[in-house]
């Protein structure tokens, strides 16, 4: 998208509910059969389709797979390829972590190493908050840390936990440590040109205490895999962009860190959709924007689990009637990326997107899945452009040029 002409937003009354089915978009199993989206019963999501507008976008360019920061990002009108913002800060600000100005920030896996070393499973079978507090209470009180540098740990959720280097001599250019596969070895820290640094000597150093530390501590997480390292950098408010008083109802910590780092009050922490319609109805009043994110599509996704994926949408959908009631200006319902329970990871494909609204030019489509939807209206087009759209479709925009 060219520089949008900030003149022509308009400031009123009109509300806009933005819903994120987190990992959304899907696969069949095998050629000819369905998606979860075209496999589960969604009487709701059909009729808001059959009445309003749809269509398929890509994340941020055809073939390239987002991570969740860089997707939300492109969801909030933000350029995401020129706004690297690694998932270590979003944890933080997730958690209300006070970060500082040269803190390093880095989103911890805990994992389980077989005796080779080799990574057997990359969430530790998603330990419990209290296993996870156990194991950093232990790595807490053994650690010891390289003169001149501060380490913090904190908890996140299940197997995620945050990881803070607080020193003025540190970077973030450090590579993940997470293969993002099984049966390998965790990757060593190195620069992402490959070399060594100062960073990754730290980081290594407490990476082989920490070994050697869960080695004792009799549980299925007997190591970490440290991802997204990054500091805070400057970025525009989402209201100094849009025009538009934000707020977000978001139940994990990383998706209230995207919200607060572009400035969003974060105003309640559900997860179910029941609960999560619940929470924007008694915050909207207060907002023009009311960001909703509903995260287990995605869990079930990178689970591989497709019957379990297709419950949670059809779970969402008994909940659409009630974020209809909400009679906002425009109620949005897409995903930031996909996530195929067949390849259990984000992939690349576009997301359907789902904009109602009393200015809606109605297309021919009736289903809620991406085959369908992919005939939409709105056409297939990149996801930097669905706030203008928003905005529009809201009446929160006049005329350009005379």
């Amino acid at each position: 998208m060219s520089k949008f002409p900030s003149e022509i937003i308009l400031r009123n009354e009109h509300k806009i509910v933005f819903v994120v089915m987190d990992g959304l978009g899907g696969l069949p199993l095998s050629k000819g059969g369905q998606t979860e989206m075209e496999a589960a019963k969604t009487p709701n999501l059909d009729k808001l389709v059959g009445e309003n507008v749809c269509g398929c976008f890509d994340p941020l360019l055809p073939g390239i797979t987002p991570g969740s920061g860089p997707a939300h990002l492109s969801l909030f009108g933000y350029e995401a390829l020129e706004l690297p913002v690694g998932r270590g800060l979003l944890a933080a600000l997730g958690i209300d972590f006070r970060v500082q100005g040269e803190d390093v920030c880095i989103r911890v896996n805990f994992c389980t190493l077989d005796a080779d070393g080799r990574i057997t499973d990359r969430r530790a079978g998603r330990i419990s908050d209290e296993e996870n507090k156990r194991l950093l209470g232990i790595v807490r009180e053994k650690l010891v840390a390289p003169k001149g540098v501060e380490v913090f740990l904190e908890t996140v959720s299940e197997h995620r936990a945050l990881m803070v280097l607080r020193s003025d001599k540190l970077d973030d250019n450090v590579a993940d440590t997470d293969p993002q596969e099984l049966n390998v070895a965790p990757l060593a820290a190195r620069t992402h040109a490959g070399g060594q640094s100062e960073t990754s000597k730290v980081v290594e150093n407490l990476l082989e205490q920490v070994r050697g530390i869960l080695a004792g501590a009799d549980s299925a997480a007997n190591f970490m895999l440290l991802r997204g390292f990054a500091k805070m950098k400057p970025m525009a408010s989402f209201e100094d962009k849009w025009g538009c008083k934000a707020g977000a109802v978001a139940g994990y910590p990383m998706y209230r860190g995207l919200a607060r780092l572009v400035g969003m009050e974060v105003v309640a922490d559900p997860t179910e959709p029941a609960d999560l319609a619940k929470a924007a109805a008694k915050h909207l009043p207060d907002f023009d924007f009311i960001f909703v994110h509903f995260k287990y599509t995605d869990k079930k996704g990178e689970d591989g689990d497709f019957e379990g994926k297709v419950a949670q949408i059809e779970a969402f959908d008994a909940a659409v009637p009630a974020f209809v009631e909400l009679n906002a200006a425009t109620l949005v319902i897409t995903a930031d990326h996909s996530t195929p329970a067949k390849m259990a990871v984000h992939s690349w494909h576009p997301v359907p997107v789902l904009i109602v609204s009393e200015l809606a030019r109605p297309d021919d489509v009736k289903n809620f899945g991406e085959r369908a939807m992919a005939r939409g209206g709105l056409g297939r087009q990149t996801m930097i452009n669905l706030m203008p759209l928003v905005l529009a479709h809201a009446g929160r925009l006049t005329k350009f040029g005379a």
